[in-house]
């Protein structure tokens, strides 16, 4: 996926989340970006949102 998709699906996604009361920080949006870019590991990502390890 190019950096340009990844962009676009995540500004999407970000615009869903907001319709529905939610918002997302840029640590999310980072942390989503990397992954799509296979630079981490879903587990690493999961890990990350969840409090359980840094990445």
């Amino acid at each position: 996926m190019s950096d340009e998709k990844i962009e676009q699906a995540i500004e999407s996604a970000a615009a869903s989340m907001k319709m529905e009361g939610f918002q997302i920080d840029q640590e999310s949006v980072d942390l989503c970006s990397r992954l799509l870019k296979d630079e981490i590991t879903l587990e690493e990502y999961i890990s990350a949102v969840t409090g359980k390890k840094s990445v």
